[in-house]
Parts: C-alpha cells; sequence; structure tokens
C-alpha cells in the first residue's frame, strides 16, 4: 500500500483487505511494513490502528498530498498518528507526488520527540537532502531508519551511511537492488559496478509510462 501498491485509488476496505493479506501470506518470515498514508489524519490513524491490530511490524506513511501544509501543520499531523498507535512507523517524503517536501528540520524534530517515528523512505530526486538527513538527522539518532526511495540512489545512500532502499523494481527484479545490497555489505565493488549499470537501464521503466505502476 505504497506508491507502487497504488493505495490512493482504493477504499479503506480494500486497504484492509489487502493489509490482511500480506501480513497473512508473510506469516511472520519476514518483516512486514503496510502503507498508512491519508489526507486525512483520522483515517491515517485508523489504517495505522489496523495495521497494529492485524500484525505488522511498521506502517509507512506519506504526507497528505492535495493541500499543501506548514511544518508545524505536518508536525501535527504525523504526531497525532504516533502518538494514537505505538507501532514503529516510517515517514515517507515523496514531494514529486505530494507536491511538498518534508524538511529536515520536520523530519528531526519529528525524530526527536516521537520515539516510534523511526526512520524514513526519502523518495527525493537529490542525493544532497537523503545526506542531510543522513548527518543531521540520522546523526543525532543513530538508530534512524534513513532508506531511499529512488532504486538508483541505493550505493549513494549506503555509502554516505544510510540504511538501503525501498526500490518498486524489486517487485520482480530483486535480485538486482538486493544485489547491490548485499555486494556493498562485501565491499565487493566488481559486482556493485555490474548490477547498477543493469540497474541504470532498468530504471528507464519509471519514464515509459505515467503513472508507472501499470508497468511493475
Amino acid at each position: 500500500m505504497g506508491s507502487a501498491g497504488e493505495f490512493a485509488n482504493f477504499s479503506q476496505e480494500q486497504r484492509k483487505a489487502i493489509a490482511e493479506f500480506c501480513v497473512a501470506k508473510v506469516n511472520g518470515r519476514k518483516p512486514v511494513i503496510i502503507g498508512t498514508a491519508s489526507c486525512s489524519t483520522t483515517e491515517a490513524i485508523a489504517l495505522t490502528q489496523h495495521a497494529s491490530d492485524i500484525g505488522a511490524d511498521a506502517v509507512m506513511i506519506v504526507n497528505p498530498y492535495y493541500a499543501l501544509m506548514s511544518d508545524e501543520r505536518l508536525y501535527n499531523h504525523y504526531k497525532s498518528i504516533a502518538d494514537a498507535v505505538a507501532i514503529p512507523q516510517l515517514l515517507y517524503n515523496f514531494p514529486a507526488l505530494t507536491g511538498q517536501n518534508l524538511s529536515v528540520e520536520l523530519i528531526g524534530r519529528l525524530a526527536d520527540n516521537c520515539a516510534n517515528i523511526v526512520g524514513i523512505k526519502d523518495t527525493v530526486d537529490c542525493i544532497s537532502h537523503i545526506r542531510q538527513v543522513i548527518t543531521e538527522v540520522k546523526g543525532r539518532h543513530p538508530n534512524f531508519l534513513v532508506f531511499c526511495g529512488f532504486d538508483e540512489y541505493a550505493l549513494d545512500t549506503l555509502l554516505l551511511g544510510g540504511d538501503g532502499v525501498i526500490p518498486a523494481t524489486s517487485n520482480f527484479a530483486p535480485e538486482i537492488t538486493c544485489g547491490i545490497y548485499q555486494a556493498f555489505l562485501d565491499k565487493d565493488m566488481v559486482a556493485v559496478q555490474a548490477l547498477l549499470r543493469r540497474l541504470a537501464v532498468l530504471s528507464k521503466i519509471y519514464t515509459l509510462e505515467v503513472p508507472f505502476t501499470g508497468l511493475i
């Protein structure tokens, strides 16, 4: 129920059914993160509570994506969800689709004040924003998880001290991005280079159709 999961196209009932199916299908073999975003804080809390109730390990929440909000309003949106449901929560920054960037200052304030906001998926076409989140937020909170959202920034994120990538292409070609991660851990730069070249070709899929989710 993230972007490639087309969450905005489903009713709340459908989203809950999909979440239930995923948690049951995985059956504890791997951690499950459910997207619970909504423009409505009340609905986001309800979906987050449902994810917690069915046994999801964490949720990921993109900011409201219609009316632009001040940092104070965005802070109150996220803090209200974090206060209402104890499940670990990841922020999700995707300004190309929401029309609004989550500032490093806002991310840091949420990390400072909400113990269950444990990380971020930063889908920005700008490595400097990811770098700032790593140096300024993760610098204060070493356990704060920083994932990039664009596949091609996986290695940069890892080299800067981030934690990985949440890539849409892993739905059908996991050997590439998972391979980059493993090669990074193994310090095998020859394998990294070969996989990055494959990923460079694969990443064209995001520009072949709008929205790209049908191709995924």
